[in-house]
């Protein structure tokens, strides 16, 4: 039986999930909270396996509430239950030991999943909390591409050539292009990967995994 806690202070917001947890079998809500106060005692006094904690809420928020409650009940998971999207929410909230971070808007399917994560010692996040981390991680690391990724198929492509032990000469005439062309495109390797020698670029690709040593 997965006993669960309730907390936000808006009444409607709590009958709503209430409603659609008592539709799940193995399922108990044990209480419901409008404050991180009511949280704190009602954790302590009924002991639930998961406490839904909203945010935003009078007196004690729920990002306040949450490390509390992680560090003296450590058996007592926390889903975060917000209408607010920021990474900065979601990051303290995992930070303090949160399972989970999911939308009000989120569907009863949904629900049970976050119940079944739970209950799986897993971290859920709601899909758009999830693309919305993803893309601020791409942002902050330029994409999320590496310098190898960065290159062209054909740079990889003469890369590769070029840790294999072949000249400019004989590139060209396998990939039927001008020696120019080769040198040209061995400089912008050289540029990109920011290695000046070609004993840097067979070392690249060799730890890269293009080549064998």
């Amino acid at each position: 039986m997965m006993r669960i806690l309730l907390a936000d202070d808006h009444e409607l917001v709590r009958a709503g999930i209430r409603a659609l947890l008592e539709k799940m079998p193995g399922v108990e809500v044990v209480g419901e909270a409008s404050s991180g106060h009511e949280v704190l005692k009602l954790v302590k006094s009924e002991l639930p396996n998961l406490v839904l904690l909203d945010i935003a809420m009078p007196g004690l928020g729920g990002l306040e509430a949450l490390p509390r409650i992680t560090k003296d009940f450590p058996n007592v998971k926390v889903v975060m239950l917000s209408a607010h999207m920021t990474e900065d929410y979601v990051s303290r909230a995992l930070r303090s030991g949160a399972s989970g971070y999911m939308l009000k808007d989120a569907t009863t399917i949904e629900l049970g999943l976050v119940i079944e994560s739970v209950a799986q010692d897993k971290v859920y996040l709601s899909p758009l909390i999830s693309r919305i981390i993803i893309k601020s991680y791409m942002e902050r690391t330029g994409g999320g591409l590496s310098p190898l990724e960065q290159l062209t198929s054909r740079q990889r492509e003469i890369l590769q050539m070029i840790a294999e032990g072949k000249n400019t000469k004989e590139i060209a005439s396998m990939l039927e292009i001008s020696i120019k062309t080769v040198e040209a495109h061995r400089l912008q390797l050289m540029a990109r990967l920011d290695i000046h020698d070609v004993p840097g670029l067979v070392r690249y690709a060799i730890r890269n995994g293009m080549v064998e040593a």
